[in-house]
């Protein structure tokens, strides 16, 4: 579904990716996992074409993500920034139909499509009609995950999507959106730094470290067989959140 071949992105002197290859299967939820800085965005950003690498190849289920077809990658991808990313100024009605409606949709068919996903995400009908800012941190994730499901996608990109959350509202979002990927069978990329996160959700995770994959692999795998000192601490420093 997704494959990266010697993807780079350098600032100036700094190097925020070095020459990257990653596959995903259709299906597949893999956790790119790290410390702040470490490229998971960056990466995650390169699929949209949101940043342009300097090198290399990104293709979508065998289309190559250029300037001429990035946007029709775009309306196949549901993207979550982190913190949500809602216009403070539209409700989450308005918010979750802004695409719908700039492609046509009549709005007898954005009300049954937002009717049908706030019962799968779990979102209060009621809160439709609040803006982002009369919503609880926990409401908000679920109304970003509303907006990013609403053309239907195949591929999620969800970039800390539950990162600034306290823990009990964080650990009931986890459990929501496992069953709303299974659900679904789309392909996801999940970009995080919680180990707990990346058991619940995630099939394979991609650790990364200084603009580098430095290990990939089942969860369980990397944990018992670090191959590398960053990964083995950072393993080590989470190691009470592993199943």
């Amino acid at each position: 579904m997704i494959r990266l071949r010697g993807v780079e992105k350098r600032y100036g002197a700094d190097v925020a990716l070095h020459p990257t290859n990653l596959d995903v299967a259709r299906g597949e939820v893999v956790a790119l996992l790290g410390t702040s800085g470490g490229g998971k965005s960056t990466l995650l950003r390169m699929i949209l074409r949101l940043v342009v690498p300097d090198a290399g190849t990104v293709t979508v289920d065998g289309t190559e993500v250029a300037a001429v077809t990035a946007d029709a990658v775009r309306r196949r991808t549901g993207y979550v920034v982190q913190g949500g990313g809602l216009f403070p100024h539209l409700t989450v009605r308005d918010n979750a139909a802004l695409v719908a409606r700039h492609l046509g949709w009549d709005d007898a068919r954005i009300e049954a499509r937002l009717t049908e996903l706030a019962d799968l995400t779990a979102l209060a009908p009621a809160l439709l009609d609040r803006f982002p800012g009369e919503l609880s941190g926990g409401q908000r994730q679920r109304a970003a995950l509303l907006r990013a499901l609403v053309l239907g996608p195949d591929l999620l990109l969800l970039d800390e999507p539950l990162g600034a959350l306290d823990p009990v509202t964080r650990d009931a979002l986890q459990t929501d959106l496992r069953r709303l990927v299974a659900d679904l069978g789309a392909t996801v990329i999940l970009v995080t730094h919680d180990l707990r996160e990346a058991a619940v959700l995630a099939d394979r995770v991609a650790v990364m470290d200084a603009g580098r994959i430095v290990q990939q692999g089942a969860l369980a795998d990397v944990a018992e067989a670090p191959a590398t000192p960053f990964v083995e601490a950072f393993v080590e420093a989470q190691r009470y959140a592993l199943p």
